[in-house]
């Protein structure tokens, strides 16, 4: 019993990673599409924005890719875009 539901974790886990993999890099595009338009923030809101946006992808590169998609969640929504996790 114990054996079936760590398989089925590992199995989930694995599917479930290259999803999280090919969902960070779109959301980086969509960020730089919006930060090339200006968008109306004050200093400290563009800071967190592009920290946030570096985070994303220093974590998407380290393979840490939920982690990358917090990040990166948190500067779409500062930029007003749609965060889908």
């Amino acid at each position: 019993m114990i054996k079936t539901v760590l398989l089925t974790a590992v199995i989930a886990v694995a599917f479930a990673a290259p999803a999280f993999a090919n969902h960070c890099p779109k959301d980086m595009a969509a960020i730089d599409a919006a930060l090339a338009k200006n968008p109306k923030l004050n200093a400290e809101q563009m800071a967190a924005v592009k920290k946030d946006r570096a985070d994303g992808e220093a974590l998407h590169k380290a393979g840490k890719h939920a982690e990358s998609l917090v990040a990166l969640c948190r500067a779409e929504k500062a930029l007003g875009l749609e965060c889908v996790k």
